[in-house]
């Protein structure tokens, strides 16, 4: 019988810590996501959507800004997963490279900026206590984290349309 009711008591403990830690976002990280997605939203309101528009057809032009600056500004501005859509001002041959740039930099970025996919907030936050458990600064692992990611989303952005191109032309797809 005792063995049930720890079984019980074990059970509705986990949930009643989850509900400790949702009120301890709702009290903290959410104020602050829903302040940063609004100041976000106000900027591409006042730069304009022309602008932005125009920026993003230029900047596709060149693959280092494809693969880096783009997903960088798309997950900053419109944030996970509105950020695919900055795709739309690339040729379709290169639309797969993008895609996997700008997912592959949603967790980077979650440091530095956690209105850009706050989803990932939760991973960050638990490597970033293990991290402040080690007495070590928190700042220094997302400064880290942004620098490799953009590394790595470039090298994906690459490798993803080289095999992109190399595919359609094998299925003699136009490119």
């Amino acid at each position: 019988m005792d063995v049930l009711a720890n079984f019980a008591q074990g059970f509705i403990g986990v949930f009643q810590e989850g509900g400790k830690t949702f009120v301890g976002f709702l009290s903290g990280i959410v104020p602050t996501l829903v302040t940063l997605m609004t100041a976000v939203n106000a900027l591409v309101k006042f730069v304009g959507e022309e602008r932005v528009n125009r920026w993003g057809e230029a900047a596709g032009r060149y693959t280092i800004l494809r693969y880096t600056v783009m997903p960088i500004m798309a997950m900053f501005f419109l944030t996970n997963p509105m950020a695919y859509t900055f795709g739309r001002f690339l040729p379709e041959k290169y639309k797969p490279a993008f895609y996997d740039a700008a997912v592959s930099f949603c967790h980077p970025i979650t440091g530095l900026f956690p209105h850009a996919n706050p989803a990932e907030l939760f991973v960050y936050m638990g490597i970033a206590q293990g991290i402040q458990q080690l007495g070590l600064s928190i700042g220094g692992l997302a400064v880290r984290y942004f620098i490799v990611g953009i590394i790595v989303i470039f090298i994906r952005g690459v490798v993803t349309e080289r095999l992109t191109l190399r595919m359609m032309r094998q299925q003699g797809i136009e490119i």
